[in-house]
């Protein structure tokens, strides 16, 4: 049987989503535009939270965008964005993910923004481990942990609620 250790409950989440929220507005308060990309899965989950967070409190226009790529093989099948059309009009991009292994999914996920010549790209990481293998590192992070090769973050999101397990 697997072990979850619990390492952050739902409020401390929340309150964390809204720092991170609060960061990534400091940082394009000169952005009239900022399409959030999140990765298929609890990247786009977090990524719709903190879409929420920040049009609370921001009058920055928002947008969101899905990233979908094989994570086991992300240099086999194409990436695709939900709505590749944004792209025309949102210059200024956040990519999301709910954790931050190797890199290598997130540096795929940034190649169609890349190709599209956006005039920034940010990431975005609710948990970040500290070893990688690519070198690839999340602009905003809620959470750094140091673990061994052989724990794994998880990231449960049930209805709305987010927490962040060590197994």
């Amino acid at each position: 049987m697997t072990t979850k250790l619990l390492m952050t409950d739902y409020p401390q989440v929340k309150a964390m989503m809204k720092r991170l929220a609060y960061q990534v507005l400091e940082n394009n308060t000169a952005n009239k535009t900022l399409l959030v990309a999140g990765i298929a899965g609890n990247g786009s989950k977090i990524a719709s939270i903190i879409c929420e967070e920040l049009a609370r409190i921001s009058t920055i226009k928002i947008n969101q965008v899905e990233i979908k790529l094989n994570k086991h093989q992300p240099d086999v099948n194409e990436i695709i964005l939900s709505d590749p059309n944004l792209l025309k009009t949102y210059k200024h991009v956040l990519v999301v993910d709910d954790v931050l292994n190797s890199g290598q999914t997130l540096l795929y996920a940034l190649t169609p923004f890349v190709r599209a010549k956006v005039t920034s790209i940010q990431t975005l990481a609710l948990v970040a481990r500290t070893h990688r293998r690519f070198p690839v590192g999340a602009d905003f992070i809620g959470m750094s942990l140091a673990t061994t090769a052989l724990e794994h973050v998880e990231v449960e999101i049930a209805r709305g609620k987010v927490k962040i397990y060590l197994v």
